[in-house]
This record gives C-alpha cells, structure tokens and sequence, in this order.
C-alpha cells in the first residue's frame, strides 16, 4: 500500500481537478448502516425482516402503491437519520484537497443522503445520480415537478416500519408523494434534476486536464460508481475494503482498506 500511496500523492500534486466517486461505504465511518446482504438490512429493520421484505421490494415504487404508510416508515426513517447524521471528517478533507487545485473538486454519488452538500461542497458540484432523499415527487406524475421536502418531519414507529403521521402530499393535485429516489422497478422516477447535475459535471470534465478520481465504498453490485470511475478519464485512486481490485488497461491504484481510513492515508501521503 505505501508504493501505492507514494504514487497517489504524486498524481494530486500534478492534478488540476479532483473527482470523488462515492458509494455506499463512504457513509459507513459517519455512522450509517451497511445494508449489504438480507441480514444486514434487516438488522436494521426487524420489522420488515420479520414480514420478509427484502431492500428490493421496500425501496420500490411498488410499495408506495401496496402500502403507503410502511413505504413511508422506511424512507421516512432514513430521511430522519441522514438530518441527523453529521458527514464524517473525510467529506471536508477531501473538499480542502479538491479546492486547492486550479478546477477545483466535484462529486458524483449513487449515495441519496445529500451528505456532501452538508460538509460543505457546492450543490452545484455535486452530482447525485439516484436522486435525493430531500426532494419528493408525485406518485400520480401529475407533472414534472420535483421540490424539497424540507417541511416533512416524519413520525415513525421504528418497531413496526410505519408513519404515524401524514405522508407527504402533491401540492398541485393531492396525491401522494415518494422521494425522488431511483428506486428498484422504477419507471416513474423524475430524473430531471439529476440530468442537470449531470450536465454541469460533463461541463466540469471537459474544463479538466489533469484528472484525479478518488472513489470510495463503491461495491460491484450496484456498479453505476465503479463504471462511471472507470471510464470518466481519469487517474483512478479506489479504496474499498473489499473489493479494491481495479481492471487493466486504465492508470489505477488500489486501497484496500475503509474510506475514512483511506483518505486518511492519502492525506498523510500527500503532506
């Protein structure tokens, strides 16, 4: 790992722009729970354990249509708990190191907790590519609309996975509301706001010319993060407790080893 991190910390120094790839994982070191395998998630929700309901089948359109209030009562936990969960110190080393190069620093997540804004980085440098659990959208799709979702303060009973008080509502026809979340199944999903993300990020790379990807707890079953790491460029550092490996043909340095531990490293590598 150090010959790794030797060359890590050559690559920023001659880097103009600084990319952060980010997965689940990079949530984990602020507290928040690791869903990965039925046992895990259902760790954290015994509820829907105990009726069988996998992450797949709760996080999906379908659940809002079957069963509003235990759709709600899974969201709406989750909602309460990324307001509550301060970012862990990663997010701001790596908007210190990403600011002082000549581009700058821009985020690209499949994370929905809005985490990055909330250390500090521009909304406008961030681009969260399943949506964010802080804005809401018709179930009906009555419209395009998507807005904030500030003004709902969810009430849920923990043990049985429920809302205990009202869902939110469409402001422009009444029906119910659900995040703006791409979820499992999902053919309803509004991506408007995130094409534009993605568009000011497409924007940003092109301005680049000494890019620097660093990507964090970005697993392979879900790999929107990974592939995006792979092909956006540039040099790829990746750190990953599990599943480090980095594929051939691209300049890549593996990290075996948590996120916040792994910035850590290249921190202490870079001074």
């Amino acid at each position: 790992m150090s010959d790794g991190l030797e060359r890590a910390a050559r690559w920023l120094a001659e880097a103009d722009g600084l990319l952060v790839n980010a997965g689940a994982g990079m949530g984990i070191d602020s507290g928040l729970p690791d869903f990965r395998g039925p046992g895990g998630f259902w760790a954290v929700y015994p509820a829907l354990g105990r009726a069988r309901i996998d992450f797949t089948s709760i996080a999906n359109p379908a659940a809002f249509a079957r069963d509003p209030r235990l759709a709600w009562g899974f969201y709406g936990h989750r909602l309460a708990l990324y307001r509550a969960t301060a970012p862990h110190a990663g997010f701001g080393e790596l908007l210190h190191l990403g600011s002082a190069l000549a581009q700058g620093v821009f985020a690209f997540t499949s994370n929905v907790d809005g985490h990055f804004q909330k250390a500090g980085f521009a909304a406008e440098r961030v681009c969260e590519i399943h949506g964010s659990i802080h804005h809401l959208q018709c179930v009906a799709g009555c419209s395009e609309s998507i807005w904030p979702a500030d003004a709902f303060l969810p009430d849920v009973d923990a043990d049985a996975c429920r809302l205990r008080n009202d869902p939110p509502l469409c402001p422009r026809c009444g029906a119910l509301a659900r995040p703006n979340i791409l979820m499992f199944g999902d053919w309803g999903w509004i991506e408007r706001r995130t094409l534009l993300q993605e568009q000011r990020l497409q924007r940003w790379l092109a301005g680049v010319a000494r890019l620097v990807c660093i990507e964090i707890g970005a697993g392979s079953q879900i790999p929107t993060v990974r592939h995006f790491s792979e092909t956006c460029g540039g040099r790829l550092i990746r750190i990953n407790p599990n599943e480090a490996d980095v594929p051939r043909g691209i300049e890549a340095i593996s990290l075996a080893c948590g996120g916040l531990e792994g910035i850590n490293r290249l921190l202490a590598a870079c001074r």
